[in-house]
């Protein structure tokens, strides 16, 4: 017997969203044409419109499931392994794994040229990606404040200042083409292990 409704619903949607990604971020948001979505969907130009309503809402969703996926290769190892710098260390290890995969670059760069023509891509890319990241490891060290690890007013801030000082220049380095040193990301990760260490550890034996 057929099955319909919901599920047939999400599965036409989830083909929607992803055949849009592919294009989107393959040849940019000007070159992709919601015919060939809906033909790599195997949908209806029509279908597209009534689930969307326009080119711009099905970008905006194609960032929301891009930043999903790529949320799924980086987490922040679980509490409480390890003495606290080998937690830092493992954190700020994923981050750079992270946003220095060509994947992650490709894409930034695409929702950058995007935002020059409507901030609302930004705002979905910052509030479903970087912001979600944020919360996480906030909590991450607020947790370790109430074990009595860190001693931390604004976990927010600490979360900044830590992903800031292990990305250095890198970050900036590989946006504009410049090639991968992972001799200094490992350095970058060391220097910002020891110098949040020595701002919020409450231990000393954390200290040395």
């Amino acid at each position: 017997m057929k099955r319909t409704g919901r599920p047939t619903d999400e599965a036409k949607r989830a083909a929607i969203v992803a055949a849009a990604s592919r294009a989107f971020f393959e040849h940019g948001f000007a070159a992709t044409s919601i015919e060939q979505v809906a033909a790599d969907a195997g949908v209806s130009k029509v279908t597209i419109y009534n689930r969307f309503g326009d080119k711009r809402s099905l970008f905006t969703a194609a960032v929301e499931h891009e930043c999903e996926r790529m949320r799924g290769s980086f987490s922040v190892p679980a509490m409480p392994q390890g003495s606290l710098r080998d937690r830092l260390l493992a954190i700020g290890e994923a981050m750079s794994a992270f946003l220095s995969r060509p994947e992650m670059v490709r894409f930034e760069r695409r929702i950058a040229a995007e935002t020059e023509h409507d901030s609302s891509v930004g705002a979905a890319f910052l509030a479903a990606g970087p912001h979600r990241m944020k919360r996480a490891f906030s909590a991450f060290i607020e947790a370790m404040h109430e074990a009595g690890e860190l001693s931390v007013s604004d976990p927010e801030l600490a979360a900044e200042q830590f992903a800031a000082m292990c990305k250095g220049m890198g970050d900036l380095d590989r946006r504009f083409g410049a090639p991968s040193d992972p001799v200094r990301d490992r350095e970058r990760i060391e220097g910002a292990v020891e110098v949040f260490c020595r701002a919020y550890a409450v231990d000393e034996c954390d200290r040395n």
